[in-house]
């Protein structure tokens, strides 16, 4: 089973991910402690749960890239998948608990910070974390890794909330230099409540897809219906009734169970002339997506295929 795209690359630019993500971790702790910002302390646990999760990320993507052995018959690819779901609870949790935190210091009369050196930070961080985004996105478009497109979204998430950041301190700050002063403390627990509920649709969306590939649902059927007629094209010289496909992705892996049912019209002298069949359609497919992984069966009765 040949499972290995690019792996140079995605490790490269997972481990580049890992170092940025160490050092961000020290730089949003240095100034959650001289601002004393819960939003920039946010923004801190947020990139060391990046941090922790590129560790993992790191091993994963070293895992996906062995063969299939007595262990894992079918590869390694299904551990993918399972690390983005964990990745994306670990993100709800950590948004959850931000807003609520924030909402008891908001009935507590708010929370004042250190506005100005809280928008260097913001400056910092919101340069920073789309930039990673950005290099990663760009980079990784030709890798057919999930573990790279996962990282550059959380890198996004990053950025946006460290933007967020920068604004709401621009207007604390601006508003500690008017009457309106007194409602500065609250911007901190408010900006918060807003960046926690805004961010959790990204993770619950890594969520879904993940848990769908981790319980070998379907492609949405738009997607099956392209993989099914590319298919099909590559059995114009094979007389044939119906074929039914079943489709499946696995992190990096799209698995395609094929029933050809053949008409009358079929028919054979050895083996090999079905693997020939077989290695001319695989060829043509993985040519259209290097990602598939096929088993083809020939068979007669249509039962054989439910």
């Amino acid at each position: 089973m040949d499972i290995g795209f690019h792996h140079l690359e995605e490790k490269r630019l997972l481990t580049l991910s890992f170092y940025i993500a160490g050092a961000f971790v020290v730089i949003a702790l240095g100034f959650a402690i001289l601002t004393s910002s819960g939003a920039i302390l946010f923004d801190a646990a947020y990139s060391l749960i990046a941090f922790v999760m590129s560790m993992l990320t790191l091993k994963v993507a070293n895992l996906v890239q062995r063969p299939d052995d007595d262990r894992f018959h079918f590869g390694y690819t299904a551990i993918e998948p399972t690390l983005n779901m964990f990745k994306s609870l670990i993100i709800i949790a950590t948004c959850v608990y931000a807003v609520a935190s924030s909402v008891q210091s908001l009935l507590a009369g708010g929370h004042a910070a250190e506005y100005g050196i809280g928008m260097v930070y913001g400056v910092v961080a919101t340069v920073g974390c789309f930039s990673i985004s950005f290099y990663m996105r760009v980079k990784g478009k030709h890798l057919l890794s999930d573990l790279v497109k996962v990282d550059s979204h959380t890198w996004m998430i990053d950025g946006v909330l460290s933007a967020s950041i920068l604004f709401a301190f621009i207007l604390a700050y601006a508003l500690e230099l008017t009457k309106y002063r007194t409602l500065s403390p609250y911007v901190d627990p408010v900006l918060l409540i807003i960046l926690g509920s805004a961010m959790l649709p990204v993770p619950f969306k890594i969520l879904r897809e993940s848990l769908n590939e981790v319980i070998n649902k379907a492609p949405p059927e738009a997607i099956s219906a392209v993989i099914e007629k590319k298919f099909k094209k590559t059995l114009a010289d094979v007389p044939y009734e119906h074929v039914e496909v079943r489709i499946s992705k696995r992190g990096r892996d799209v698995y395609l169970l094929v029933h050809i049912i053949v008409d009358d019209a079929f028919s054979i002298a050895t083996i090999s002339e079905l693997d020939e069949i077989r290695l001319k359609c695989e060829a043509e497919m993985r040519e259209w997506d290097p990602a598939i992984i096929m088993d083809i069966l020939f068979i007669k009765d249509p039962e054989l295929a439910e």
